[in-house]
């Protein structure tokens, strides 16, 4: 018999235990167990997809229509052309190299499995080639001979031919209303997943339910043991909905139990009541504004205000449209909090959002901001800059202005959290762009709080997050939105720039670059990379320049648009050049040059992305634009149309005119709403990567819970969360859902989770 808790390699064998760690990281009978199937396979309904990914391995099941063998044209041997009749609007084609040897298997009218990478060969067409695959038998055909699997090599070769017996696929298995098809991999197929699955359930002990019967029985869920069975092996459609109803269940719980632990600990904190004063900095900067704030604007400083009048932390989350006036919030809780005797810090991800906010918070200041200068209101506190790149002298006039408190206002990059960076009495802390910085860098800001006081959070992002991803990833904030765009804003008109179809547009992009400057205005020419990189190749091996060669430039980089736009189409124009890699002072220069009207058109990358607010800019066009994604794209063309002039946005691309990033790029110049474009990007990139799933490496992830669809499980896994967390902080009478939060959410995990 066998656990949740046992290794593979004791229930399976060592061979097949190492082939699921290899390509699955599986090391635990839980882990293989929650390997849940991708879909199912039924008699009738066979299996297709009708666009899977370039380079994605599925498996299909259908039956073969049509066999032809075809000499090879530069060697010896026989290709197989083989059509499979899945249910699509087309058959499949399939290749197999040794057709000499398949074709006496794979014939006209066997059912079969096949399981391989994709390849498209044309913008609608698409085939696998040399697949591995298994000859299903027919209904009520029960001998042996009629199961015959074939691999190329696979990890777990010829585990599937076994028929009964150690686990293996009985044949009759074949002949279910539902077969279970897998996420696999050309190693490890998902027949093979199937037996070592199989196996694994013939041995397994009972499971311990980690929920309480009475909550299930509120909620109608089954018990855990049942669900593990049923979503592998289902007898009716039934079984699939409500296997799935209570892991997709279990999924949710575990981690609003987390955050809910988590928003538990911060409301026990205790911190400084900062309550808003009528004769302080924040009233004197609201009667000096000079234009209007928004009623979202309003409504959200209200609900700021009244988080720093309590005595435990504020924890908020506040997010925007770009330009939505997120910084003008941000500014008035901060001054809020120097009304009340203590400092502010605010954390920017690069030297030029950092450099930015101070020029800009300086400015909207005017004489409130510079304390201790000739000329300073009554009311004024000071606001430094602590950068990496800073002068010695430079940044120790700093560090002394923000340890003796003179500085109200600190803002800087990640050099804040630095040892030798102390506050006098630290307030707030502001985290710009919040999904660049981990739970760690946060808390070692946050540490830097006098005695035992904890520091009022406030983290900004003007990366829309739908409601269902908040409550899942950042269900321990409290959440402010501001959707509402300031008066005088103007609005952007996005367009594709197909530059293989359409040449002569690409040309016609930098005239209305042309055009634009020639009314006073300036534009932004953003690239994916800089271009010099180990300048032009020098250190590469030989094998590496020469398929580069062999290839073609892929994209077009930020130095080589340079050059190339400055002694052409912008010859007679003023060309600046931004990238990550300049030296401080140099991006510094650019960036005030270019805000001071004196660069007219800025070539970049990315640093330009977020924050960077240069009112005149009026036009952008991205090279390369299929290289970003939907999030990026919508943040980049935030820079323009921020004064009294329309902005416009053009997309170059030399991606298929059929293809997905095709459709990407006309999806995102089609609606500026960020919410939206965010259900998009988020669709496309599969939902698992929102919790960390490629950048932990691990299979460990959201399987079946859809943190777009599933509002209604959500929802009522953080209220029971709270709920019980509230009423049994650590868990201590829940065990059971204690095993499981620490079960289904790991390390990493968690590390992520504090970054979305």
């Amino acid at each position: 018999m066998a656990t949740l808790a046992d290794r593979l390699d004791h229930v399976l064998g060592v061979k097949a235990a190492e082939g699921l760690q290899e390509h699955f990281d599986m090391q635990t009978v839980e882990d293989l167990l929650r390997h849940y199937p991708l879909r199912y396979a039924t008699q009738g309904q066979p299996l297709t997809e009708e666009a899977p990914e370039e380079g994605q391995h599925i498996t299909v099941m259908g039956r073969v229509t049509k066999t032809e063998l075809r000499p090879m044209k530069n060697r010896r041997g026989s290709l197989l052309k083989v059509n499979l009749d899945t249910g699509g609007a087309r058959p499949v084609e399939i290749t197999f190299f040794n057709g000499d040897k398949v074709r006496y298997l794979v014939k006209e009218g066997v059912r079969a499995m096949m399981s391989g990478t994709v390849h498209w060969w044309r913008p609608d067409r698409w085939n696998l080639s040399h697949p591995d695959y298994l000859i299903l038998p027919e209904k009520g055909d029960g001998s042996i001979e009629s199961l015959t699997t074939v691999h190329g090599g696979g990890a777990l070769r010829g585990l599937a031919q076994s028929a009964k017996g150690a686990g293996g696929v009985d044949i009759s298995f074949f002949e279910r209303e539902f077969i279970p098809v897998y996420p696999s991999t050309a190693k490890v197929q998902s027949w093979d997943l199937l037996r070592c699955i199989r196996q694994v359930l013939d041995q397994l002990d009972p499971i311990d339910d980690p929920l309480p019967e009475a909550l299930r029985t509120e909620h109608a869920l089954l018990p855990v043991s049942d669900a593990l069975r049923l979503i592998h092996l289902p007898e009716h459609k039934a079984d699939i909905e409500a296997a799935r109803g209570r892991l997709r269940f279990d999924e949710a719980m575990a981690l609003q139990l987390v955050l809910a632990e988590r928003r538990h600990q911060v409301e026990g904190r205790a911190a400084k009541s900062c309550p808003p004063r009528t004769d302080g900095i924040a009233a004197a900067f609201d009667k000096r504004l000079p234009f209007e704030l928004t009623e979202g604007q309003r409504a959200v400083i209200d609900e700021i205000s009244a988080d720093l009048s309590r005595s435990h932390p504020m924890h908020r989350l506040l997010q925007g449209e770009v330009g939505s006036g997120k910084t003008i919030v941000a500014l008035h809780a901060m001054l809020q909090v120097v009304d009340n005797g203590q400092q502010c810090a605010l954390l920017a991800p690069t030297e030029v959002l950092a450099a930015q906010h101070y020029r800009s918070l300086t400015k909207m200041l005017g004489d409130l901001g510079n304390a201790g200068e000739l000329g300073a209101a009554d009311q004024a506190t000071k606001v430094v800059l602590v950068t990496g790149s800073m002068s010695a002298g430079q940044k120790k006039a700093a560090l002394l202005d923000a340890v003796t408190g003179e500085a109200g206002l600190v803002i800087g990059t990640h050099a804040l959290i630095q040892d030798n960076v102390e506050f006098f009495d630290l307030g707030m802390v502001v985290v710009d762009e919040q999904h660049r910085f981990g739970v760690e860098q946060r808390d070692a800001l946050r540490a830097k709080a006098k005695d035992a006081a904890s520091p009022h959070l406030l983290v900004m992002t003007a990366t829309p997050i739908p409601r269902t991803i908040a409550m899942t990833t950042l269900g321990d904030l409290e959440t402010s939105v501001l959707t509402q765009l300031p008066r005088g804003r103007s609005p952007i008109t996005s367009k594709v720039v197909p530059a293989k179809v359409k040449p002569a547009w690409v040309d016609r992009a930098w005239e209305r670059i042309g055009e634009e400057v020639a009314q006073g205005r300036q534009a932004y020419v953003v690239c994916s990379r800089i271009g010099d990189e180990e300048e032009n190749g020098k250190g590469k091996g030989r094998k590496a320049k020469a398929e580069e060669e062999k290839e073609g430039p892929t994209t077009h980089s930020a130095v080589d648009m340079y050059e190339m736009l400055g002694s052409g189409a912008f010859k007679d124009l003023r060309v600046g050049l931004l990238h990550g890699r300049l030296p401080t002072d140099e991006k510094d220069r650019v960036m005030r040059a270019f805000n001071d009207a004196e660069i007219d058109v800025l070539v970049c990358t990315t640093v330009v992305e977020v924050g960077v607010d240069v009112p005149n800019a009026t036009v952008m066009v991205i090279v390369d634009a299929d290289r970003f994604g939907v999030s990026q794209l919508h943040q980049l063309r935030g820079r323009v149309g921020r004064g009294k002039h329309a902005g416009l946005c053009l997309l170059i691309t030399e991606t298929n005119p059929m293809g997905t990033a095709m459709a990407r790029l006309e999806a995102v110049a089609g609606t500026t709403d960020g919410f939206e474009l965010a259900v998009l990007d988020l669709r496309q990139r599969r939902e698992g990567d929102v919790l960390g799933a490629a950048q932990s490496g691990t299979a460990r992830s959201l399987r079946l819970l859809s943190l777009l669809d599933d509002l209604e499980v959500i929802t009522a896994a953080q209220q029971l969360a709270r709920e019980i967390v509230e009423s049994d902080p650590g868990l201590r009478n829940h065990p059971g859902l204690a095993s499981m939060m620490r079960a289904a959410v790991d390390g990493e995990r968690l590390e992520y989770l504090a970054k979305s």
